[in-house]
C-alpha cells in the first residue's frame, strides 16, 4: 500500500509540475471510487485540485481556462443536484421537468416562486440579447474562465455518468434534466446574481402581469391606511444580511488592521456560498468564497487585500407609475404623447401530471422604464388598470461590470488598488464593501455601485400620491410618475453608468479607527463620526436602527477598550458571542413588570422562573432562550410608540427605543399574554419552557442532528442561526429553509503574508455522500475557527490534505443552449 501511495504521489507531482511549467504533455488523473487514480486523455485544460481539512479545493491551473476547469469540475463534484436544478431555473426550464404549480426546493434570492412563474421571468430577463451583452462586456480572461468552468462541470458529469463516483449524488443522478450545460448557463447564473436586489425580487409580479381584460372602474387610490393591505416590504427579502467591521493599525494591539466578515445568508440552494483558493502562478491568488455556479471570489482574500461585504439598504430599483393611454391599455403617455409597451411573446413547455407535455404563452411587456409589475397582491390599487399600470425600474439591468470588478478584486496588489478598482467601475450591484490591505494602516468602507440618480429634488416634485403612501411604509423606494419625462432617472456625466448617481456622490470612508455596517445604512459606519449629506435613496439617516446594529456597534466599542488594543483573539470570540439586543435590553425590565409577587403561584410562575434563572445566552444548552424568542415574535408586534418607555431620539441612536412602558396598564396586559402565548406554544409543540437551545436549534447530517446556537435578527442577535419557520413539533430545523451565518473570515497580514482564520456553517457538499457534507458545521457548531492553507507550504502541510489532476477538452462544453 505505500509503494501505490508513493507511485500516486510521484505521478500526480509530475502533472502538478506540468501545470505549472506548461511545457510538457502528462496523463492528468482523476480519483475513482477507492481514492485511486485513473488517467485520462490529455486536452486544453488541466488543473490540479488539492483539498484540505472540510474538503476546502485549493485550484492549481496554468490558465483562466484551465483554472475555470478545475473550480467548475470541484463544484460539481460537491453540489451537482443544487447546480443542476439552479440550471434548469435560470434556463426558465422548471415546469418542463417539474411542473408548473411546484417550487424550486429551497430558498434562494428570488424567492421560491411557482415554476411556471419562474420560468417566464428568467425567460424574459435572460433573454439572447442580455447574455450576448454580458458575454461582450467582459475580458477575454474572464470569458476563458467562464468557458473553462463550463467544460469542468461537463467533465465530472461525465465521470459520474461513466461511474467512477458509484455512491455519489444519488438524488438527481441519471435524471433527465441533470446534463451538459454551456458557457451561457453561467452568463444567466451572472445576470440572477446580479438582480438579487431588484428584479428577482419581483418574480411573480413581474411573470403574471397582464392588460387588463376590458374596461374596468378607475382603480383606487392607494392611501396610507390601505398600506395595511401590504403582504410584505416591496423588494425586501427578510432576515438577509451580514455583519462586517474592520479595525485599523491604530487601534490594534498588534498595529496591523484587522478585517471580519459574515454574511448571513442561505444553508441551501443555488445562492449558498462555496470556499476555495484559486491560483494560477505570478497571475492569480485568491481564496473565499463564491456563489455556486459563479466562477469567481466574490468575497475573500489575497496576499494582499482582504474584502467582505453586508447587504446594503440602498434601493436599487424602483418604480414609475405609468398613465395608460385610454384608447389602448398597453400605451401610455409620456408628455402626453402615446408610447406602446414593448411585447414579449413567451412560451414555456410543461409538464402535467400524467407525464405528457403542453405549451403555456404568455405575453409580457416591457416599457422604457423597465417590465410591467403588478404590485395588486401588494396593496390595493397598484394592479393593472384600463387607467393606470407599473414598470419595476431596475439600475442592474444595465450593469454588466460587477463580474468585471470582481475578477480585478481578485488581482488587487493593494488597498489603494483595491479601492481604484471600485470606484472604476461602480459596479457592487446590491452590497456595501468593506477591506483591509497588507502594510496598510486604513480601513475601507463603500457603498459604491449602481444606485439610482434620483435626487431628493426629483423624488420630491415627481413622486405620486400611491408613491407618497409606499413612503411612508418604506422609505426610499423612488415611485415616480412615469407620464412625465422630467420624472426620469437623472443621467450624469460623471457617473459610470447612465441613470446612476456618480461615485462622488455615494458613501465611502477611510479611516484608521474602524468601520462596520450590520444591514442598516451608511450613517453609523462608524458611530462616533456619523455620515450624512447623501440623497435619500443611498440610504436613510437619523432613523432607528435594528437591535442588531446596536449590539455590533457597542461591540466594536468594547473590543476598542481592551487594554492594548483591538486582538484577533478577542473578536474571534466575540463575534460568535450568542447574546441577543433584545434580552440585554428587556428582559429585567419584563421580569420587574410582569414576574412580581402576585405571579408567585400565577400562570406565568414557571415562565418567569425560567427567564430568570436563564443565563441570557442563546448557546446550544442554554435553557430560556427559546421561550424568549417565542416571547420577543409576540411583543415585538405592539406598536413601538406604545411599547416602549422611551422612543427612538436620533440624537442617541445605540441607546433608544429603550424601556417597557408598563406605566400603561393595556402595554402590561399585552406582555403578560406575549409571555404566556410564547409559554403555550412551546407546550404545544412538545418542548419544556426550560429546553436547551440546541433541543429545538438544530440541523441534520446523515441522519444524526447538530445541535447549533444563535438566534434570528428580530430578536438582536449579532450571531444569526435562523430557521425562517414558525415553530411546530420539530423545533427550529436549519434544513428546510435556514439562513444565517455562513462564511465567517476575520484576517490580518503578518510579516509572512495573509493570516486567515475561517468557517464554512453548512459545509461544501449538498451530497449526503460526501466526506464534505456535514464536516464543516460540525466545526462551526463547536465554535472552531481554522486557519486557512494559503501558502503551497501550508497547503502540503495539512494532515487532510488530498491530490488530483483533472483535464478535459474545450468541446466539452455544450455546443447550444438548451433552449
Amino acid at each position: 500500500m505505500n509503494s501505490m501511495n508513493q507511485t500516486v504521489r510521484l505521478v500526480i507531482s509530475a502533472a502538478l509540475l506540468c501545470v505549472l511549467l506548461a511545457g510538457c504533455v502528462a496523463p492528468p488523473q482523476t480519483p475513482d471510487a477507492s481514492g485511486a487514480s485513473q488517467t485520462q486523455t490529455s486536452g486544453a485544460y488541466s488543473a490540479a485540485i488539492r483539498r484540505t481539512q472540510d474538503g476546502i479545493p485549493h485550484i492549481l491551473a496554468a490558465d483562466w481556462g484551465s483554472l475555470g476547469f478545475g473550480f467548475g469540475y470541484a463544484q460539481a463534484q460537491d453540489n451537482l443536484c443544487t447546480l443542476a436544478d439552479a440550471f434548469v431555473t435560470y434556463r426558465g426550464e422548471r415546469s418542463a421537468y417539474f411542473g408548473a404549480d411546484a417550487r424550486p426546493p429551497a430558498a434562494a434570492t428570488f424567492g421560491q416562486p411557482r415554476n411556471i412563474d419562474a420560468d417566464f421571468f428568467f425567460r424574459l430577463i435572460g433573454d439572447q440579447a442580455s447574455v450576448e451583452r454580458y458575454r461582450a462586456a467582459q475580458p477575454t480572461e474572464l470569458r476563458n474562465l467562464i468557458e473553462g468552468f463550463a467544460s469542468g462541470y461537463n467533465r465530472y458529469l461525465a465521470d459520474l455518468n461513466a461511474g467512477r463516483f458509484p455512491n455519489a449524488h444519488a438524488a438527481c443522478r441519471g435524471k433527465p434534466w441533470v446534463d451538459k450545460i454551456s458557457a451561457e448557463d453561467i452568463y444567466l447564473r451572472l445576470i440572477a446574481a446580479n438582480l438579487a436586489g431588484g428584479s428577482a425580487r419581483f418574480v411573480a409580479p413581474i411573470a403574471t402581469a397582464h392588460p387588463p381584460a376590458g374596461a374596468s372602474a378607475p382603480p383606487s387610490a392607494v392611501t396610507e391606511e390601505k398600506q395595511t393591505t401590504l403582504r410584505f416590504l416591496i423588494g425586501e427579502n427578510p432576515g438577509m444580511g451580514s455583519n462586517a467591521l474592520a479595525f485599523g493599525a491604530p487601534i490594534t494591539r498588534e498595529r496591523r488592521s484587522i478585517l471580519f466578515g459574515n454574511p448571513h445568508w442561505f444553508w441551501r440552494g443555488p445562492d449558498r456560498f462555496y470556499q476555495a483558493q484559486l491560483t494560477i502562478p505570478g497571475q492569480v491568488n485568491v481564496a473565499g468564497v463564491s456563489f455556486l455556479g459563479v466562477p469567481l471570489i466574490v468575497l475573500g482574500f489575497n496576499e494582499n487585500i482582504a474584502w467582505t461585504h453586508t447587504v446594503s439598504s440602498a434601493r436599487r430599483f424602483g418604480i414609475f407609475q405609468l398613465t395608460l393611454d385610454p384608447a389602448e391599455p398597453t400605451h401610455y403617455l409620456v408628455d402626453g404623447r402615446s408610447e406602446a409597451m414593448t411585447p414579449v411573446a413567451l412560451t414555456v413547455r410543461t409538464r402535467r401530471a400524467d407525464g405528457s407535455f403542453e405549451n403555456v404563452s404568455r405575453t409580457l411587456y416591457r416599457t422604457r422604464f423597465g417590465p410591467v409589475v403588478d404590485l395588486s397582491a401588494m396593496a390595493q390599487g397598484l394592479g393593472w388598470s384600463a387607467q393606470r399600470a407599473y414598470a419595476l425600474a431596475d439600475v442592474n439591468v444595465d450593469n454588466a461590470r460587477a463580474f468585471q470588478n470582481f475578477f480585478a478584486w481578485n488581482q488587487a496588489r493593494s488597498l489603494a488598488d483595491f479601492m481604484a478598482i471600485q470606484k472604476r467601475y461602480a459596479a457592487m450591484p446590491w452590497a456595501n464593501t468593506f477591506a483591509i490591505g497588507r502594510g496598510d494602516d486604513r480601513v475601507w468602507f463603500a457603498d459604491i455601485g449602481p444606485i439610482p440618480n434620483v435626487p431628493d429634488a426629483l423624488a420630491d416634485s415627481c413622486t405620486t400620491p400611491a408613491g407618497r403612501a409606499f413612503d411612508s411604509r418604506i422609505p426610499g423606494v423612488p415611485f415616480l410618475d412615469g407620464a412625465k419625462s422630467a420624472c426620469a432617472w437623472r443621467v450624469d456625466p460623471a457617473s459610470v453608468q447612465a441613470g446612476a448617481l456618480a461615485v462622488a456622490q455615494l458613501p465611502s470612508t477611510v479611516r484608521g479607527d474602524y468601520v462596520g455596517n450590520f444591514n442598516d445604512s451608511y450613517w453609523l459606519t462608524n458611530a462616533n463620526a456619523p455620515l450624512s449629506g447623501y440623497p435619500r435613496i443611498a440610504g436613510a439617516t437619523r432613523v432607528e436602527q435594528s437591535l442588531r446594529t446596536r449590539y455590533g456597534h457597542l461591540l466594536a466599542a468594547r473590543l476598542q477598550r481592551e487594554r492594548g488594543g483591538v486582538t484577533r483573539e478577542a473578536l474571534e470570540t466575540a463575534v460568535l458571542e450568542t447574546n441577543s439586543m433584545s434580552e440585554r435590553l428587556f428582559r429585567k425590565p419584563l421580569l420587574d413588570a410582569v414576574c412580581t409577587v402576585k405571579e408567585a403561584l400565577g400562570p406565568l410562575h414557571e415562565a418567569c422562573e425560567v427567564l430568570r434563572n436563564w443565563n441570557g445566552t442563546a448557546e446550544i444548552d442554554a435553557r430560556g432562550a427559546n421561550l424568549w424568542d417565542e416571547f420577543w415574535q409576540r411583543v415585538s408586534r405592539i406598536a413601538p410608540e406604545r411599547l416602549y418607555e422611551a422612543g427612538f431620539d436620533p440624537n442617541k441612536p445605540l441607546a433608544t427605543p429603550a424601556g417597557f412602558n408598563v406605566d400603561n396598564p393595556a402595554v402590561l396586559q399585552d406582555l403578560r399574554q406575549a409571555l404566556g402565548g410564547a409559554a403555550l406554544a412551546l407546550r404545544l409543540n412538545g418542548f419544556a419552557l426550560d429546553s436547551r437551545r440546541g433541543d429545538i436549534l438544530y440541523t441534520v447530517r446523515n441522519g444524526a442532528r447538530v445541535p447549533l446556537y444563535g438566534g434570528c435578527d428580530e430578536a438582536g442577535y449579532f450571531t444569526i442561526v435562523c430557521a425562517r419557520r414558525a415553530l411546530d413539533p420539530k423545533g427550529y430545523p436549519m434544513d428546510p429553509s435556514g439562513q444565517g451565518d455562513s462564511y465567517v473570515q476575520v484576517v490580518t497580514f503578518g510579516a509572512d503574508g495573509v493570516e486567515a482564520d475561517t468557517m464554512l456553517s453548512h459545509s461544501e457538499s449538498d451530497d449526503p455522500a460526501s466526506p464534505h457534507y456535514g464536516d464543516a458545521t460540525r466545526a462551526f457548531a463547536a465554535k472552531r475557527w481554522a486557519r486557512f492553507p494559503f501558502t503551497e507550504q501550508a497547503i502540503d502541510a495539512d494532515s487532510s490534505v488530498t491530490r488530483v489532476v483533472v483535464s478535459g477538452t474545450r468541446d466539452q462544453a455544450a455546443a447550444t443552449p438548451h433552449r
